[in-house]
C-alpha cells in the first residue's frame, strides 16, 4: 500500500522576545523534522492590538504527511518547547508564534480552533511574506492566488522592512 504523497503547508512565524534567536531555533527544529524549507524574508512589523516591541515575521513552506490537526499541535508544541505562555493574553509579547496559514487546499473549521485557511491570511505581516515564497498559491476559498490578494491589499505600498537573522 502507498502512502498519501506529502501536501505542502504554509506558516506564519513571528516572535518579538529575541526574535531572531527564536526564529532561528523554530526554522531549526522545522527542518529537522521536515527537512528542506523554503524560508521568506523576515520583515519587522509594529504590535499590534498592544504596546509592545516590534515583531519579525516570516513564512515558511514544508511538506508533511501530518493531518492539518497533528501539524497545528506540532506547532502548538514547538512554540511551548521555546519558551510560549500560551496562558498570557493572545495579543501580547511572544517568544515565537507559529500558525498553519494554508494546508494544501483544504478549507477547516473544525470548532476546536483550526481553520484554515487562517483568518489573518490578509493581514501584510502573514500575507507578503507567504507571497515572497509562493506568490501562486491560492486561497482555496475564494481561489485567488497570494500575488493577487497582496496586488491588491490596502498596504501593499507600505514600507514592509526585510531583515536578515543573524546566526
Amino acid at each position: 500500500m502507498n502512502a498519501a504523497p506529502p501536501v505542502r503547508a504554509y506558516l506564519s512565524l513571528g516572535s518579538n522576545l529575541e526574535p531572531e534567536r527564536y526564529l532561528r531555533a523554530a526554522l531549526g527544529a522545522l527542518a529537522a523534522t521536515f527537512g528542506p524549507l523554503q524560508v521568506s524574508p523576515a520583515y519587522r512589523t509594529p504590535a499590534r492590538g498592544f504596546a509592545g516591541p516590534d515583531f519579525l515575521n516570516l513564512a515558511v513552506a514544508i511538506d508533511t504527511n501530518l493531518s492539518a490537526q497533528a501539524l497545528r499541535d506540532w506547532l502548538h508544541a514547538l512554540e511551548s518547547r521555546l519558551g510560549r505562555d500560551r496562558s498570557a493574553p493572545r495579543l501580547s509579547s511572544h517568544t515565537l508564534d507559529a500558525d498553519l496559514v494554508l494546508y494544501g487546499e483544504q478549507v477547516v473549521d473544525d470548532g476546536e480552533g483550526l481553520r484554515l485557511p487562517r483568518g489573518d491570511l490578509d493581514a501584510a505581516y502573514v500575507l507578503k511574506p507567504l507571497v515572497d515564497i509562493a506568490p501562486g498559491a491560492r486561497d482555496p476559498r475564494s481561489g485567488r492566488t497570494l500575488a493577487m490578494l497582496w496586488a491588491e491589499h490596502p498596504e501593499r505600498d507600505r514600507p514592509l522592512p526585510a531583515v536578515t537573522l543573524r546566526d
